[in-house]
């Protein structure tokens, strides 16, 4: 056996000691910038079963995304302006969101997949995988050519996190009404 299998049993596990190394982190994450690229995956065993390749034109990133605030508040007095109050992504999930800001920021990758690394009352953490769209490493390898021809993945919720978000896993009986998409059905 491998030792990815070791260290999935770990990560499942919690045990005393990964759990209080995770409490030291998040407390370390919580004043880094909210997105920033990383030398290797936290998670290695997540990271490989979703394609990541220790290569050229691989990148991952941590996302430090806000928690809470997804109830739509009780206005009380007059008209608020645009820019008051927090903005509610009540149809997404956190980690299309942390996708979706880490493809803002690296403008010349493609989001490969994410996974959720770990979170503390105010803020989630995901790593995001991310192909370099130009390089030759990525687009002349027969697995992951798909990157140089697509464009925004993430943005126009093609990724694994904003199809379940969609409720695009379920096929057959009782999805009839899931695709193309709900808002299409709904006209």
């Amino acid at each position: 056996m491998g030792y990815i299998k070791y260290v999935r049993a770990t990560w499942r596990k919690q045990e005393e000691e990964i759990s209080g190394l995770m409490r030291q982190r998040r407390i370390d994450w919580k004043n880094e910038p909210a997105t920033l690229r990383i030398e290797h995956p936290t998670r290695i065993d997540r990271a490989r079963a979703l394609g990541f390749k220790a290569k050229q034109g691989f990148l991952v990133v941590r996302q430090r995304v806000s928690r809470g605030g997804r109830q739509r508040p009780d206005i009380k007095g007059g008209r608020k302006t645009s820019n008051s109050g927090q903005r509610k992504y009540v149809s997404k999930n956190y980690q299309q969101i942390a996708e979706e800001k880490a493809s803002k920021k690296f403008v010349n990758c493609e989001v490969l997949n994410s996974y959720y690394v770990t979170q503390n009352g105010q803020y989630a953490w995901y790593e995001v995988l991310l192909v370099e769209r130009d390089n030759p490493q990525v687009y002349l390898n027969q697995n992951t050519a798909w990157a140089h021809d697509t464009k925004n993945r993430a943005l126009r919720g093609l990724t694994s996190a904003a199809r379940r978000a969609r409720g695009l896993n379920k096929k057959g009986f009782g999805s009839e009404k899931t695709r193309p998409s709900k808002r299409a059905n709904s006209k």
